[in-house]
C-alpha cells in the first residue's frame, strides 16, 4: 500500500495549550480517511496541520508530517496548499465572482491567464464535481446565487482546478440538505480514484458510507485507526465502541 501522507508523533498547540497529543497516522494514496470524534477533540486542527492552515491562526506543531516523503514544515505553504486543497464546512464561494471565475481564480493566481487554457479546465472541474449539467448555461451567474449544495460542489471544483493531490474536507456536508449530502458523498467516492481524501465528519453513517479507513479522536488523542468496516463492527478499543454505538459524544 502506497502511503501519501505520513504523520509521526504530531503535537499541535494554540499558544501554550496543547490540543493534539502524539498523533501518528499513515494515510494511503487514493483512499478516503474519515476522522470522527466528539466536538473539540482535535479533528479540524489535525487536518489543518496537513496543509499548514493551523499556522494561519497562530498555531504551532511538533513532530513530523511527510507528503510523499517530503517534510511539510520545510515546504512553501503556498505551494503546499496547491498540492493539498481544502473544502470547508460552510460553502465559501467568492460572492463577487461568477461561477466560471470562482473555479478559474486559483488558475489565475498560479499564472494561467489565457482563457483558451482556462475554459476547458473549468469545464472539466465542474464535471468532476458533478455540477456542470446544472450550471453550464449560467456560468456568468454569481457563485453566491446558487443553492448551498451547489455552492459546496463549486468550492470542490475550485479546489480541483489547481490539480491537488490531496483533498481535505472539514464537515463538507454538515450544512446541507439530505439530497445535496448524497451528491457530495457520491462525489467523494468518484474523486478517490484520482485523489487522496481526508474527511472530518460528525455523521457516523456518513463516515461508514464514504471512507476506507476511520480514525477516532478523543480529547486530542488518536484512540483507534483501522479499516472503516472494522471500526464500526468490531472496534478494538472500548472507548471507540462506546462512541460509535452512541453511548457518548
Amino acid at each position: 500500500m502506497e502511503i501519501k501522507i505520513s504523520v509521526k508523533n504530531l503535537d499541535a498547540f494554540y499558544g501554550k495549550n496543547k490540543v493534539l497529543h502524539n498523533i501518528s497516522i499513515d494515510i494511503p494514496k487514493n483512499k478516503v480517511l474519515a476522522i470522527i470524534g466528539p466536538s473539540g477533540c482535535g479533528k479540524s486542527t489535525f487536518i489543518r496541520c496537513l496543509n499548514r492552515m493551523h499556522e494561519v491562526v497562530g498555531g504551532t506543531i511538533k513532530g513530523e508530517i511527510l507528503l510523499d516523503g517530503e517534510d511539510l514544515t520545510k515546504t512553501d505553504p503556498v505551494l503546499l496548499r496547491k498540492r493539498v486543497g481544502m473544502v470547508f464546512q460552510k460553502p465559501n464561494p467568492f460572492p463577487s465572482m461568477s461561477i466560471f471565475d470562482n473555479v478559474a481564480t486559483g488558475l489565475r493566481l498560479n499564472g494561467v491567464r489565457n482563457k483558451k487554457q482556462i475554459t476547458p479546465i473549468v469545464e472539466k472541474c465542474l464535471k468532476q464535481s458533478a455540477l456542470w449539467d446544472e450550471v453550464k448555461d449560467q456560468l456568468n451567474k454569481s457563485g453566491a446565487n446558487i443553492s448551498g449544495g451547489q455552492q459546496q460542489r463549486l468550492c470542490i471544483a475550485r479546489t480541483l482546478a489547481v490539480d491537488p493531490e490531496v483533498i481535505l474536507m472539514d464537515e463538507p456536508a454538515s450544512a446541507l440538505d439530505p439530497i445535496s449530502t448524497t451528491k457530495i458523498e457520491d462525489l467523494i467516492f468518484q474523486l478517490k480514484k484520482d485523489y487522496t481524501i481526508v474527511i472530518v465528519t460528525h455523521n457516523m453513517q456518513q463516515a461508514a458510507r464514504v471512507s476506507d479507513y476511520t480514525a477516532f479522536f478523543y480529547m486530542g488523542k488518536l484512540i483507534e485507526l483501522d479499516e472503516t468496516n472494522k471500526i464500526f463492527t468490531s472496534p478494538s478499543n472500548k472507548q471507540t465502541e462506546d462512541y460509535v454505538r452512541g453511548r457518548f459524544g
